[in-house]
């Protein structure tokens, strides 16, 4: 180990010179020696010196007291005083300077060396210390979460910048004042929930409201005993802001792909409007008929025009949900009763059911028990799910063909929706990922269906998930809120 390097600053040559022979023996070395206070910090940094003895009376500028600051200021490195006094005005203005120890004259050799060696290792200590702080601020400083530090009496002892900048108010100014008076939060009233501390909204000094989440730790002193609390919180803006960019984006991807679907849907409602068209044709040519008569017979003319009125309105209102679903630009909540939603899309679909030989049942439902929804949106859910049973029981042998709707209420207030085919039914693996976006366990498709209901059902506050159709088939199940809940 390098022995230390002692500057000495000692305006008496007599006392100089016994402190080199004395610091010699010890086995140190001299980095140098001046009288004069103000040379001692240039000497200290030129000649590298590890540590500064120096007497506190010195003759000359600047006493031994002034130099002693102006080499720690400068040059960071311990000072030792050495003094013939010890009296409490000198030692109360020599602790001004900061010294790590003290000897007093006269004094041999073991004073002087726990002297040095203790200023040298309290230095490295303190060092160590000092760098270990201003790595933990510098972390502290950098990291993406506001810090608050608060001691035992609950007043602010640090904030890291990003603090600074949530509260509006900088870390001099808080510090020292009550918690409260800088960290002003309320809980969030919108509804939306994070965690179970995120829902806080904090006002920064200007009053401007910004959304985030808090935790806190105990601070615990080498007693055991509590010294403070660490509050760390963040702002949630952006994440909000990008939470609701991909509920916008998945909304728009349902959107899309109902148009990606139009043709095929618009297939089923040519063949609805084409039964009230004929009906209205064939109706319409009885009712000239009749007219035509030389005693037309004016009850048989009123049903037909009756009928030609019923079909009319059909086919109007097929139209009608074509042009909703292609228009559709957000959710509209309204409450919706189940059953009439589930047969409007059983109606739209009955073609393709006659053709793949599938029989639906309706039902049970709950009564009483709307939901709220967006109809067209919970309209497209519906015939994605029936879609997706129909086309199950289609690839499938067995005879029974059945596709069942049901629903019951929950006691959290909720309404669960279940849709039951009879198909092959679903590996457990694939019925964990049913819902991702392009899986599919089918020849054709792009395997976005069951991923558009998922999104719509949670953009609704619900849920939906898979499981087995015992003895065969698919049970998949989704809950929405109900209207009254």
């Amino acid at each position: 180990m390098t022995p230390a390097r002692i500057l000495i600053v000692e305006d008496d040559f007599v006392v100089a010179r016994d402190l080199r022979n004395q610091l010699t023996r010890l086995g140190y070395q001299i980095a140098g020696s001046t009288a004069l206070g103000e040379e001692a910090a240039e000497m200290a940094r030129n000649h590298q010196a590890d540590l500064v003895l120096a007497d506190i009376r010195l003759e000359g500028k600047m006493d031994g007291t002034a130099a002693a600051k102006e080499v720690r200021q400068l040059c960071d490195i311990p000072v030792v005083f050495l003094t013939a006094y010890a009296d409490d005005e000198t030692l109360q203005r020599a602790s001004l300077a900061d010294p790590q120890g003290y000897v007093l004259k006269p004094f041999d050799e073991a004073q002087l060396r726990t002297a040095i060696e203790i200023a040298l290792y309290k230095h490295a200590f303190d060092r160590e210390l000092r760098a270990s702080e201003n790595r933990y601020a510098a972390t502290l400083a950098s990291i993406g979460d506001a810090v608050i530090s608060i001691g035992r009496d609950g007043r602010i002892s640090y904030m890291n910048p990003k603090a600074e900048a949530l509260t509006g108010i900088a870390a001099g100014q808080a510090t020292g004042q009550a918690l409260e008076q800088v960290y002003h939060v309320r809980e969030d009233e919108s509804g939306w929930s994070l965690g179970a501390n995120a829902s806080l909204i904090l006002t920064d000094a200007h009053g401007k409201e910004t959304p985030i989440e808090q935790s806190a730790s105990p601070l615990v002193d080498a007693r055991g005993q509590l010294s403070g609390t660490v509050l760390v919180f963040r702002d949630l803006s952006l994440r909000l802001a990008m939470e609701n960019a991909l509920r916008e984006a998945h909304a728009e991807l349902a959107r899309s792909s109902g148009m990606l679907t139009m043709a095929e849907f618009a297939a089923c409602v040519a063949h609805e409007i084409s039964q009230p068209l004929a009906a209205i044709v064939t109706n319409a040519s009885a009712g000239l008929n009749w007219l035509r008569r030389p005693q037309p017979e004016l009850q048989e003319v009123e049903q037909v025009l009756g009928s030609i009125h019923t079909e009319g309105t059909r086919a109007a209102g097929v139209v009608r949900g074509l042009h909703a679903i292609a228009r559709k630009s957000g959710p509209e909540l309204a409450p919706i009763e189940l059953p009439g939603a589930v047969k409007e899309v059983a109606t739209l679909l009955q073609e393709e059911l006659r053709r793949n030989q599938v029989r639906i049942q309706l039902g049970p439902f709950a009564p009483h028990a709307p939901v709220l929804a967006d109809r067209i949106q919970l309209n497209q859910v519906l015939m994605n799910l029936l879609r997706n049973g129909m086309e199950a029981i289609a690839e499938s042998s067995h005879t029974q063909r059945l596709l069942t709707v049901t629903s019951l209420v929950e006691p959290q207030g909720l309404l669960c929706i279940s849709v039951a085919d009879s198909g092959a039914g679903v590996e457990q693996d694939h019925a964990e990922r049913l819902f991702e976006a392009f899986f599919t366990t089918k020849k054709k498709g792009m395997g976005m269906g069951l991923a558009i209901c998922k999104s719509i059902v949670e953009a609704h506050h619900g849920h939906i998930w898979a499981r087995p159709n015992l003895p065969q088939g698919t049970v998949i199940s989704f809950t929405l809120p109900l209207a009254q809940a």
